[in-house]
């Protein structure tokens, strides 16, 4: 029985990703809308190549409202020279362009959390077609992908580059030998409460090293997340050899997240209070944090307590909190893998 072949996708790169040189264009999507009955979404791509290399392909905004990766993104991109370059660097600084112009974590257009979307598929809703052309036409051109994040609007991190354990031991060494090299004051072995639909997966499963980031959060980011990311992608280009010299090598904390019990929910609405700051230790049984409600005077706050010992790697922000959100996630120090 014949399978049917998968239908073409619908964008088309304005610029040809193979050409040698610097060269600054679109991803453009038709979107039929309101405003423009022919209208198009226009992620903006940057491919900068010389010679023969590897490609390294380098994400920022999967999430609209997380901005280290456009701020070192858009700025490798205005500066990075093709003479520099042994290979080939793919640079997407806002993939989620319209959330990203929304100061959203999905796109306001559909919804669409890219980051959940991932194989995509060619004739979905818009974010579900990105995620599809980067899957089917960007991805296989890669053999290192960076994506960056930040906690976005809702969580603050500890500013960290991460990889997963993965089935394959040779490849996660590799992915977490670029992690070392990325050099962030922490490096993270990262458990994630479900990897469906995420790039992460998509690009794990095709055996590529794949490396991402948590660079801080609470819907902005500061010159200190900004200059770890963009020394960062240059430690990352050297690494893999697309760039002359040796990753500008800092302190790092390895740190490793190794069950479930590293994460706590809110089972409550109100305001939060947190007892300890992001990096201090945290022993099992103690408070991480009170909810106190906020309709009325004289109640009692909720009481969340650490499941396990650690260090606070991540919190909830702002200071309101509702059912169902992390209120925390704790993480142990250990060795390098």
């Amino acid at each position: 029985m014949l399978t049917a072949s998968p239908r073409p996708s619908p964008v088309t790169p304005t610029i040809d990703l193979s050409a040698p040189g610097v060269r600054h264009g679109h991803l453009r999507l038709p979107y039929s809308r309101d405003d423009s009955a022919w209208g198009s979404v226009m992620i903006p791509i940057c491919v900068i190549a010389n010679g023969h290399g590897p490609t390294a392909l380098l994400i920022g905004a999967n999430h609209g409202d997380e901005y280290e990766g456009p701020a070192a993104l858009f700025e490798l991109a205005r500066t990075l020279d093709s003479a520099e370059v042994s290979g080939r660097v793919i640079i997407l600084p806002a993939l989620n362009y319209p959330a990203f112009r929304a100061g959203t974590r999905t796109s306001p257009i559909d919804k669409g959390n890219m980051n959940r979307s991932f194989p995509g598929r060619p004739d979905g809703n818009v974010t579900q077609k990105i995620a599809d052309y980067v899957t089917r036409h960007i991805v296989p051109l890669a053999d290192i992908v960076l994506d960056f994040h930040s906690g976005g609007k809702t969580l603050d991190f500890l500013p960290y580059a991460a990889a997963h354990e993965l089935p394959d031991k040779a490849q996660e060494a590799r992915c977490f030998a670029a992690v070392a090299a990325f050099s962030a004051p922490y490096s993270m072995k990262m458990l994630e409460i479900d990897a469906v639909g995420m790039l992460d997966t998509t690009v794990e499963e095709t055996g590529k090293v794949f490396v991402t980031t948590e660079l801080g959060g609470a819907g902005t980011a500061s010159a200190r997340s900004i200059g770890i990311a963009r020394r960062g992608v240059v430690n990352l280009l050297r690494h893999a050899g697309i760039l002359a010299g040796t990753p500008e090598m800092a302190p790092t904390r390895w740190l490793d997240m190794p069950s479930a019990d590293c994460f706590t929910f809110a089972q409550d609405d109100g305001l939060i209070v947190f007892e300890h700051d992001l990096g201090e230790a945290v022993r099992a049984g103690e408070v991480i944090a009170r909810v106190y409600p906020v309709g009325k005077t004289g109640l009692a706050p909720a009481e969340y307590q650490a499941a396990m010992d650690g260090v606070l790697a991540a919190r909830h922000v702002p200071g309101l909190i509702k059912a169902g959100d992390c209120l925390s996630v704790l993480a142990v120090l250990t060795e390098a893998p």
